[in-house]
């Protein structure tokens, strides 16, 4: 019988997986097809729709995305990975929401997308920027936009020292310190892009058209064209690192009464 632990786990490595399809589909697609990467989250799952069973993948990435969401509150609320209550502590903890509210939006945009099909994915980026824009208020968009902002100084320093192999099984491939590493501040500069357009709407009376989402925000690099690749490139390994981390990635346990999870050291 599988206890709510090995559940709890099983999901969470679902969501790593359906991160996995989705930054290497972006990266790809970003170094391959100008066409499709202009049109941002559409494209994205354009690209995924193509693929043999395209639409069961979309399906699973729904699931795997809101579990990944729920995984990065229950690091908020519960404080599940050890961050601890200091400044410090909370910013990553400020910071895991809304990377949770943000992969909130990508299932909300996957689910659109599957429901609808290629003949309604105009859907795609008004799903994504509309359970950011029209669910929230101005003031909340803006501090959901520091919190990306946060976020993104979280993921660049994460690249650079490597600490994130703290919660990374020893039996992880050798390279993966390499591409984690060059993932994560690919993923920083894509999170300052969807952080400073939350800023600018929320707080700079930006209209909610201008909300970027993931392939939005990388659409928006095109014209810095030694940027733009430098970034798909990274997009690309943290897809590839997500994968090693569906794998390996240490995942906390559920408590004794099976509803808190504590971290496994």
């Amino acid at each position: 019988m599988v206890d709510k632990s090995e559940k709890f786990s099983a999901l969470v490595r679902l969501g790593f997986f359906s991160r996995a399809i989705l930054y290497s589909v972006l990266g790809l697609i970003a170094l391959t097809s100008a066409g499709r990467i202009s049109r941002g989250t559409n494209g994205i799952f354009e690209a995924i729709d193509d693929f043999p069973l395209g639409t069961a993948i979309l399906w699973l990435m729904v699931v795997g995305l809101i579990a990944y969401a729920l995984f990065r509150f229950a690091s908020t609320a519960f404080d599940i990975e050890n961050h601890g209550s200091d400044t410090t502590g909370w910013a990553h903890r400020i910071g895991h929401a809304g990377s949770a509210i943000g992969h909130l939006a990508l299932a909300f945009s996957a689910y659109e997308f599957a429901i609808s099909g290629r003949s309604d994915s105009g859907s795609a980026q008004e799903a994504a920027s509309g359970i950011l824009a029209i669910q929230f208020g101005g003031a909340v968009l803006g501090l959901l936009g520091i919190a990306f902002l946060v976020a993104a100084a979280f993921q660049a320093r994460k690249g650079l020292t490597g600490s994130f192999m703290n919660r990374i099984s020893s039996q992880a491939p050798r390279q993966t310190r390499l591409i984690g590493g060059i993932g994560y501040v690919a993923r920083a500069v894509v999170f300052l892009v969807i952080g400073w357009s939350l800023v600018k709407v929320g707080f700079l009376s930006g209209g909610s058209h201008q909300v970027k989402t993931l392939g939005d925000s990388v659409a928006s690099l095109a014209g810095q064209e030694i940027v733009f690749t430098l970034v798909a490139i990274g997009l690309l390994a943290f897809g590839l690192f997500s994968l090693v981390l569906a794998r390996y990635r240490i995942i906390p346990d559920l408590g004794v009464h099976g509803k808190v999870p504590h971290f496994r050291a």
